[in-house]
């Protein structure tokens, strides 16, 4: 299955979507070379349209900026691709050596980025995107990392306060959307539950997770919320199936680095020896079995997946097509490493 409708809108969504964060020189400066040939790939393992999902925040524009210019030299037709612009950051000035946004990450860059979160200042960060993407206009939109804001919050006060900031962005992207401006408006975040709170407020055509519905972690709470998204017709793009890449033997749990002596933590790599050795038996990729079960529930239409390198593209995309035996699935579940109840396996 390559593409499917996505939730009730008019596109259809490949089983991958592009991360694009690599574009933006996340940790490490790409050649301009080396981008162009990623990109040349994406299209090469998928049938069109293909997905790519970015950021203002990814290298302050670098990442829809590149995307802009690379698409163009590849000749690709605005139809041809599904742009996810996630808004909450657009550019400014750069004036030190380096960004005030995430000082240590973004690297190479020639900007900064500010948070502009409220109606009008996510109209401010869509026009900047769409400037920046030139003839490719963004078909997915929404706000960035909600979680993180309502997280910053000093007291309830000030939690409200962003909250109603989040509600009048959708406000705005919403009449944008109803004007046929954009296709669907959506949420991404890395704490689930504030997607089900935002669920609450918002007209939400889509929903994206992040380290959230993985093979490690799929409480029940969880799964009856994602459910009633599939029951209400709502897509969900699954994210960081692999938690940032811990699951395939990353020093990484959830984009901070794993303590061994915390008693949390010592539970989590002993969950993962024992993955590791499942797959092991099965001649088995961990990253393969942790996709799969990534794209095992019916109300998953894609999952976002991120490479910098061209030669992984294709592997990556097998991952996402192709269920492992039954026989793991069986196995996992008598180790206890993954949820009896759970559904949605070919077993």
């Amino acid at each position: 299955m390559t593409h499917q409708k996505f939730g009730n809108t008019n596109l259809n969504m490949p089983r991958v979507v592009f991360g694009a964060t690599c574009l933006g020189n996340l940790f490490v400066a790409m050649t301009d070379e080396q981008k162009l040939n990623l990109i040349r790939e994406w299209f090469e393992q998928i049938p069109k349209p293909v997905a790519i999902d970015t950021a203002g925040k990814y290298g302050a524009g670098l990442s829809l900026e590149v995307l802009g210019r690379d698409l163009a030299a590849l000749n690709i037709k605005p139809d041809e691709v599904i742009i996810s612009n996630k808004l909450a950051w657009r550019r400014t000035p750069l004036k030190g050596d380096e960004p005030t946004f995430e000082p240590g990450v973004w690297i190479g860059l020639e900007h900064d980025a500010v948070q502009d979160i409220s109606h009008d200042g996510i109209l401010r960060c869509h026009e900047d995107g769409c400037r920046m993407l030139g003839a490719y206009k963004p078909k997915l939109v929404s706000v960035h990392d909600p979680d993180e804001y309502l997280a910053s919050a000093t007291n309830g006060k000030d939690r409200n306060r962003r909250l109603d900031d989040i509600c009048n962005a959708y406000r705005a992207l919403e009449k944008l959307r109803d004007a046929g401006e954009v296709t669907a408006v959506g949420v991404g975040a890395k704490d689930w539950r504030i997607v089900r709170e935002l669920d609450g407020h918002c007209r939400f055509d889509w929903v994206m997770m992040a380290n959230s519905f993985t093979i490690m972690h799929h409480p029940p709470e969880l799964l009856e919320f994602i459910s009633s998204l599939n029951r209400r017709n709502i897509a969900l793009i699954n994210s960081a199936v692999t938690h940032g890449g811990f699951l395939v033997g990353g020093k990484f749990l959830d984009y901070r680095e794993i303590d061994p002596a915390d008693a949390a933590d010592a539970k989590m790599l002993e969950w993962r020896q024992q993955f590791t050795e499942v797959c092991q038996h099965f001649d088995l990729s961990p990253y393969d079995v942790a996709v799969a079960f990534g794209v095992s529930h019916p109300a998953v239409t894609s999952v976002a997946l991120s490479t910098s390198q061209a030669n992984r593209v294709a592997s990556m995309v097998v991952a996402a097509n192709k269920q492992p035996s039954p026989a793991i699935w069986s196995e996992l579940r008598t180790r206890g490493l993954i949820d009896s109840q759970y559904a949605h396996l070919n077993s």
